[in-house]
C-alpha cells in the first residue's frame, strides 16, 4: 500500500506521551521520517526505541524545551544533521495548570504562556526558514476547545489557547503564497494524563489516535485546499 508520506520528514513537540506521541507513530506509519523532542532523555530515549520497534520508521528523539529558545534551535540543528530537510511540523506540546485566577502564581502563568504559545513561536520560525529550502510545507498546531470557551479556573490556559488560535490564523495569512498551509486543531477533553488522571482511564473521551487520524486526513488534502481549523468533541461527554 502506497504511504502518503514516504519522502517527507516531520518535527513533532510533545512527542514522548499522548497526542504527540499517537501522532508520531502515526506519521511514521505514513513513511515520514519523524523528529520529536520532549522534556525528559529518559522518555525520549525509551519512546524513540518503542516507535522504532513498532513502527520500523526513521525517528530520532532529543530532549528538549520548546519554551527555550536556544533548545529549539539546537533540536532543529539535530534535524539538519539527521534528515536534512523538513515538510511538517506538529506543535503540540502544551501545559495545563487550572486554578483561579488569584491562585494562579506568575511562575505558572509564564510557564504556561511561554510553552504553549511562546514555544509554539519559536519552532515555526525554525520551520518556516527551511520550508523556503522545500518549496513550502505544513504547520499544525495543536489546540484546544479552550481556546474558543473560557472557564472557571482556566485563566492562564485560556488566555494561551486564545493566543495560539489568533497566532495560527495570522500565521497562515502571512504565508499562504509561499506555499505554507496552517491549520489548528481544537479537541476536547482527550484521554491522556494531561491534567489530571491517568491516561487511559475514560472511554467516553477522544483517543490520542483520534486526533492523530485528524492530522494525517489534513496532510491528506490537495495542496489547493486548506481546512484551517478543526473542533473535536466527545461524542457522549458525562452529563
Amino acid at each position: 500500500m502506497d504511504q502518503l508520506l514516504a519522502g517527507k520528514v516531520a518535527v513533532v513537540t510533545g512527542g514522548t506521551r499522548g497526542i504527540g506521541r499517537a501522532i508520531a507513530g502515526r506519521l511514521l506509519r505514513e513513511g515520514a521520517a519523524v523528529a520529536f523532542c520532549g522534556r525528559s532523555p529518559e522518555a525520549v530515549a525509551r519512546t524513540a526505541e518503542e516507535l522504532k520497534k513498532s513502527t520500523g520508521g526513521a525517528v530520532y528523539g532529543e530532549a528538549a524545551d520548546v519554551s527555550k529558545t536556544e533548545d529549539v534551535r539546537r533540536f532543529f540543528q539535530s534535524v539538519d544533521a539527521n534528515f536534512g530537510a523538513l515538510h511538517i511540523l506538529i506543535n503540540n506540546a502544551g501545559l495545563g495548570i487550572f486554578r483561579r485566577t488569584a491562585e494562579l502564581s506568575i511562575e505558572d502563568w509564564r510557564r504556561m504562556i511561554d510553552l504553549n504559545l511562546s514555544g509554539v513561536f519559536y519552532c515555526s520560525r525554525q520551520a518556516l526558514q527551511r520550508f523556503n529550502n522545500c518549496g513550502g510545507g505544513y504547520i499544525i498546531n495543536i489546540s484546544s476547545l479552550a481556546g474558543k470557551n473560557a472557564f472557571s479556573g482556566g485563566a492562564g490556559y485560556n488566555a494561551s489557547k486564545f493566543g495560539l488560535n489568533g497566532f495560527s490564523e495570522a500565521l497562515m495569512l502571512d504565508h499562504r503564497y509561499d506555499n505554507v498551509r496552517v491549520s489548528y486543531i481544537m479537541p476536547g477533553s482527550v484521554d491522556t494524563d494531561f491534567g489530571s488522571g491517568a491516561e487511559g482511564t475514560a472511554e467516553w473521551k477522544i483517543a490520542p489516535a483520534d486526533v492523530a487520524e485528524v492530522v494525517v486526513d489534513l496532510l491528506r488534502m490537495p495542496e489547493r485546499t486548506l481546512i484551517s481549523r478543526i473542533e473535536m468533541r466527545p461524542l457522549k461527554p458525562r452529563k
